[in-house]
């Protein structure tokens, strides 16, 4: 028997104030607050994933976050415009075959990374 799992449902991630954390996801990164049932829990739809914050004294466990965007460029520029600091600007990670690997990162308020990513064209540069 195969388990069949077919995508990632859902993310875990610990906020030390989800008002706050609201306020910076939804606020600054336009992700879309689907759901809030409890004053400490939150939960994102995060292209499709739900990412569920929740009120944590213990923060350590959180992975980055990487976020896919079509321009990298353009998009960090956006978060700097909006007051989000940038820890390292567009850059290109890998290449692969069909396409080069590029991201930038940025922190969150709980002064976390948090990255966006995109799959470039080969040879793509930022504008």
């Amino acid at each position: 028997m195969t388990l069949n799992i077919t995508r990632l449902a859902q993310l875990a991630y610990p906020v030390s104030d989800v008002d706050r954390a609201i306020a910076f996801f939804e606020g600054k990164l336009g992700l879309r607050l689907a759901l809030r049932p409890h004053p400490h829990m939150a939960f994102f739809d995060a292209g499709g994933v739900s990412l569920m914050m929740e009120k944590s004294d213990n923060l350590s466990g959180a992975s980055i976050l990487y976020f896919a965007v079509a321009d990298v460029a353009a998009s960090t520029a956006e978060l700097e415009k909006r007051g989000v600091e940038i820890v390292a600007p567009p850059h290109r990670i890998t290449e692969q075959p069909t396409y080069d690997l590029w991201m930038s990162f940025f922190k969150e308020p709980d002064g976390r990374l948090l990255a966006l990513s995109m799959e470039a064209p080969k040879g793509w540069k930022p504008a």
